[in-house]
């Protein structure tokens, strides 16, 4: 996976040649002060509020000595910085997508921080709503820092022009999302999106699901991307139509779902599960949750929870486990 492979999918590049096939969005230019708030550190103070409604005076004396606060200068108030020119270009974006949006960067959305969220959902209202799920995003921070992590190539870092992408929200069914895995112009591979689910029509459909994405790629997509060897996600609606949702490079940045990169990249394994037809028509192996029993915990679940505890209840790192055992037991020799 090269960078120019990278840049190939960041939405403001094949937006404008499938903006057909897919939902309608606006770009906007991210200014960079606004970048340089997002990656600030410090104390969540989330911008783009509304002022709070100030309270009333209070009537009598005793009523005033209650809410006062402290006179210590070392006190200081936590703002956020305002943008008001920016607030205006986004609310006037999101209204004209019918007031309620999904955010992105140029190529990754906050779903590890949908959990934040007032309404747990990735639906955003106010650039407020948005400031919210970005900041609290490692995917975000990302985009941001190591756009070119997986990159094999040695040559410079391009420089970067971050844009904010506000999608027209749609209530997407996670049973109807998949991924499709392409080399060489070729569909190799398609994975059912919500792997940690079991959705009976997936199984019950498979061969149907399989060739309606076949028929969609060689008429939309084969040829007309800018690589060869590229990852797309779509999103087949209940009257079968196909929507085209997002592009990503052909690489491990990208989750390989139920496949792995060593499968994708050396094409052992993949040979579809049909019937003797299908398989004599070339098509693709197809990867679905088979049973309820095979149903996973959420991979975005982690992002809950400090790493130190997600590292200890995996087992991923044996020296912190080592350190909580001997905590455990310097307590227990204390008591």
């Amino acid at each position: 996976m090269k960078k120019e492979h990278v840049l190939h999918c960041q939405f403001s590049a094949w937006y404008p040649l499938f903006r057909s096939l897919t939902i309608k969005s606006v770009i906007l230019p991210l200014p960079q002060n606004v970048k340089d708030y997002l990656l600030d550190d410090g104390t969540l103070v989330v911008s783009g509020r509304e002022d709070p409604p100030t309270c009333s005076q209070p009537d009598t004396d005793n009523d005033a000595e209650e809410i006062q606060w402290s006179d210590d200068e070392n006190t200081a108030t936590l703002t956020a910085p305002e943008f008001p020119e920016f607030t205006t270009k986004v609310q006037e974006a999101i209204n004209s997508l019918g007031g309620s949006v999904f955010p992105k960067l140029n190529w990754s959305a906050p779903r590890d921080a949908y959990w934040i969220a007032m309404n747990s959902s990735l639906k955003c209202k106010t650039l407020s709503d948005i400031f919210l799920l970005f900041k609290s995003s490692d995917f975000i921070t990302r985009d941001f820092t190591q756009p070119f992590i997986h990159c094999t190539d040695d040559s410079p870092d391009p420089c970067m022009e971050y844009e904010l992408v506000l999608r027209k929200w749609c209530e997407l069914i996670p049973g109807a999302e998949f991924r499709c895995f392409v080399k060489e112009n070729k569909l190799i591979g398609i994975s059912q999106r919500d792997y940690t689910q079991y959705y009976d029509h997936i199984s019950k459909q498979k061969e149907e699901i399989c060739r309606c994405i076949q028929d969609f790629f060689k008429k939309h997509i084969q040829y007309k991307f800018l690589d060869e060897d590229f990852v797309f996600d779509i999103y087949r609606d209940s009257r079968g139509k196909v929507w085209l949702i997002d592009f990503n490079p052909f690489g491990e940045v990208t989750d390989a779902l139920l496949f792995t990169w060593d499968e994708l990249l050396s094409g052992r394994n993949l040979k579809g599960d049909f019937s003797e037809e299908a398989l004599e028509q070339d098509a693709p192996a197809f990867r679905c949750t088979n049973s309820e029993v095979t149903v996973q915990p959420s991979p975005y679940l982690s992002c809950r929870l400090p790493k130190d505890f997600v590292d200890l209840s995996t087992g991923e790192d044996a020296h912190k486990l080592i350190d909580f055992l001997k905590l455990k037991r310097n307590q227990q020799e204390d008591d």
